[in-house]
Formats: C-alpha cells, structure tokens, sequence
C-alpha cells in the first residue's frame, strides 16, 4: 500500500475515533443526567407525603368541610404520590440536566453563539418556572374556586387523587411551556426568520393564535383558556421589546475569526494536494489492473 493510501487511511480512522468519542461522551453525559435525576428521587420520596399535601393545597383549602380527596384505585395512594416525586425530582435537576447538555454541545458553537446562547438557556429554565409557579399561586385558586362554586346542589366535590395529579401536570407543562414565548419570539427574529416590524403587524393572528393554543392545553373551560392566552400574549410582548432591544441591524464582520471562510477556489495548496493525491490513487489502480495475474 502506498504512503498516500496509508494517510487516507489513518484520516478515515481519526474520524471514525472522533465520533465514538462523542457517542462515548454523550452516554457518560445522559448517565450522569439519570443518576442525578434518581438520587433527588430518592432524597425527596420519603417525603412524597408532604409533598402532595403542598401541591394539593390549593384545592384542599377550598373544599367543602367535610369533604376531602379520594383513591378509587387500588394502587393510586403509592402511584400517585411516586409519580409526584419523580416529577419534583426531574424539574429541580432541570438545570443540571441543561448543564450537561450546554457542556456536550458547547465546544461545536462559535465564541458569539456561546455568548447568547446561555442567557437564553437561563432565560429559558427561569421562565419555565415561572409558568409553574403562575399556574401554582394564581390559576389554580381561580380554577378550583370556580368549578366547586358551580357544582351543583346535593353533589359533593370529592376529587380523585390520580385525576387531580394528571390535571395539575398537564396545567404545569403548559404554562410552563407557554412561558417560552418570548424566548421563541427572540429567536425567530435573531434568526432571520422574520423581524419585529413584522411580527407587530401579525398581532392579531398571534393572539387568536394564543387563544387556541389555550383552547387545545388547558381543560375545556373558558377561564382556564384565559389564563393561559393573556399571559402568552404579554409574553410576546415582552419578546417584541427585548428583540428590539438587542438584536440591532449591522452588517457582518467578515475580520471577526468566527466568520472566516476558506478559499475553495484551484489555489487552495489543500485542495490541489488531495487532488494530486487521488489522481495518483486513481493512477496507481489502474496500473494494477492492467498487470497480469
């Protein structure tokens, strides 16, 4: 075998190596995210009673005297609150689980996307709990104060435990998620995708739109739907601001070292060397197939 087939070669094995370094470090990385996740779970289940108490607290204050929540399933007194526990577990290793994530992906991004993709990172976790926490000390007192004030007579608001968790998750992930819209905001427009002009123009669909999103997240009620499409609304709002604020119109610098391109024209020595060194492969092949066996 020939030198240049043996740089070919050993190039093709870099590569290959590279790449099941990544894989290995992206399983180190999704193991330690496991292990983090299971030793707050641990930690936290001896006191699973405690904490659906505090998350049902605000149905439980507003119930009826008398009354109280229910298990119509054999498993729900040890599923239900497990399912809690593991669900607090994941929400408070989120940073961590970013961070890891950050540090895998972090060292392939240019040094200006470093620079904005952090904050938005901690803006994103930030906002994320605020939606949590909105759903938590606003919606749910309005919520529950509303369907227990129109049951009808007679009828006594028992709620189900493992129904009341399934409700309370669903409102959390879409609030939550519904926090992200000026993260979402900011981005299409740093992106290019469109600008703020634009999107102020659009703020009619943009708030039918929220409304929707309201309708098809949060149970089928109307205050429910409220709660969640005002806030995405002024949430856009605030993207809007903030994209005006930072993202400025400038014209690239193309000295910056992250915008750097090489030359892929005929007076690239890299490009001439790798053709000289196939033409020579290709030389080399079919002397060997014009020699006899």
């Amino acid at each position: 075998m020939s030198a240049e087939q043996d740089n070919v070669s050993q190039a093709v094995e870099g590569k290959e190596q590279s790449l099941l370094d990544h894989l290995i470090e992206l399983r180190d990385r999704l193991l330690r995210m496991v292990i983090a996740v299971l030793v707050l779970f641990v930690l936290l289940f001896p006191f699973s009673e405690q904490i659906f108490t505090a998350v049902a607290q605000p149905l439980l204050a507003l119930m009826p005297e008398g009354t109280s929540m229910i298990a119509t399933s054999v498993t729900s007194p040890f599923l239900v609150p497990f399912k809690l526990v593991l669900l607090v577990a994941v929400l408070l290793a989120v940073p961590y689980l970013l961070h890891q994530l950050w540090a895998f992906v972090a060292p392939g991004l240019y040094s200006h996307e470093k620079r904005l993709a952090a904050p938005l990172l901690v803006s994103s976790v930030l906002l994320f709990y605020c939606g949590i926490a909105f759903a938590y000390f606003v919606v749910f007192p309005l919520l529950f104060r509303f369907f227990i004030a129109v049951a009808p007579e007679g009828v006594a608001v028992m709620t189900d435990i493992g129904q009341y968790l399934d409700f309370i998750i669903a409102i959390f992930f879409a609030f939550g998620i519904a926090f992200e819209v000026p993260v979402a905001t900011f981005l299409l427009i740093l992106a290019g995708a469109t600008t703020a002009e634009n999107m102020a123009k659009k703020r009619p669909y943009i708030i039918v739109g929220a409304f929707v999103i309201g309708m098809m997240l949060t149970p089928p009620d109307v205050i429910s739907q409220s709660l969640l499409a005002l806030p995405m609304w002024a949430l856009f709002e605030i993207g809007l601001i903030m994209s005006r604020l930072f993202i400025k119109p400038a014209e690239r610098d193309e000295s910056h070292p992250d915008f750097q391109f090489h030359d892929d024209g005929p007076d690239n020595p890299d490009n001439d060397e790798m053709e000289s060194m196939l033409d020579e492969m290709e030389k080399e092949e079919q002397e060997n197939l014009r020699r006899p066996d």
